[in-house]
């Protein structure tokens, strides 16, 4: 037994030494980024951004790949299945790692198991907007007019499942609301019928609504962070708007196959967090009207596991599901 145990502690060992010494080679080639995108959207932008100044840090190429479809679902199990390496990583988001699992009835790959989380890199709030001929001031105001004409108000959203179509079935639970739902093909497409005056209410991302709010032509009504946006820092929050605890977020984020060696994980999330901090790629993100995150690794997996349960418990209450 004794011998045993010490030919398994002296396994280990040189597993640890192995281990140790391929991460302090750590990286010696390419990386791939997968972005389970197609080019030019906000996921891609946060990539970009973030890659290149990790890149500059650590010395070696870190390669953009755009594999959209699929609902994202493609290019995220790609990454799921690839060698635990460290030189296949996701630029993760709250589509397929969060809601897609709430959603879907099957999915190639489990957000929990198959990943390691190596560091949240930005995260924003959506704005509830609606068109400012309506007419209400205060989120208080909405939830009044829209309760004294049930069913008769209407909200649009990117797509059956998607992210701002769950917040907006969240907000309606809380609120008690009855509004019809319109799916779109885009943000855009969406925002365009709230101008015309063919929708009531919208959650958009800042990037979308904010010049049409500066404009006079949106007004917002609430933020669904917990605490007010850098980005519209007038605009009140859900929570403090009568609603406590309402919180809503997308994020991005990098994560690595699971399995892939703790060193590698921890000396990842340390360049990360260090090009999160560059003056001139914080400003980047910003710009895009994201707010830079950071954190540990541990941090993000719990982040991760409170955003999962969720959008499970919303997308089961309103029995969204998509085959």
């Amino acid at each position: 037994m004794i011998v045993i145990g010490r030919r398994l502690a002296l396994a280990l060992a040189l597993q640890c030494f192995a281990a140790s010494a391929f991460a302090a080679d750590y990286p010696n080639k390419p990386i791939r980024l997968v972005v389970p995108y197609a080019p030019g959207g906000g996921a891609d932008s946060v990539a970009r951004i973030v890659a290149k100044r990790v890149s500059e840090q650590m010395g070696q190429p870190i390669v953009i790949d755009n594999k959209g479809g699929a609902g994202s679902i493609l290019g995220t199990d790609i990454v799921a299945k690839a060698e635990p390496d460290g030189y296949t990583l996701l630029l993760g988001q709250s589509g397929p790692i969060s809601i897609n699992p709430a959603i879907y009835k099957s999915l190639p790959y489990d957000p929990v198991k198959d990943f390691a989380p190596v560091a949240m890199t930005t995260a924003y709030p959506y704005i509830l907007v609606v068109n400012a001929d309506l007419p209400v001031k205060t989120l208080q105001e909405f939830v009044a007019l829209a309760k004294s004409k049930p069913g008769a108000m209407n909200y649009g959203s990117t797509g059956v499942g998607a992210a701002n179509h769950l917040v907006s079935e969240l907000f309606n639970s809380k609120a008690g609301l009855k509004m019809t739902h319109v799916p779109y093909r885009g943000t855009a497409l969406a925002v365009g019928d709230l101008l015309g005056g063919q929708l009531t209410m919208v959650f958009g991302d800042p990037i979308s609504v904010l010049s049409q709010i500066k404009a006079g032509k949106l007004r917002a009504l609430a933020v669904t962070s917990l605490e007010r946006s850098p980005v519209a820092p007038d605009v009140p929050t859900v929570a403090e708007s009568g609603y406590p605890g309402f919180e809503a977020l997308a994020w991005h984020g990098i994560l690595a196959p699971a399995k892939t060696p703790p060193a590698i994980v921890k000396k990842l999330n340390e360049e990360i967090v260090k090009a999160l901090a560059d003056p001139t790629t914080k400003k980047l993100l910003e710009d895009q009207a994201m707010q830079t995150v950071g954190g540990t690794p541990d941090a993000f997996a719990a982040f991760i596991a409170k955003d999962l349960a969720i959008w499970k418990a919303v997308a089961t209450s309103a029995n969204v599901t998509v085959e």
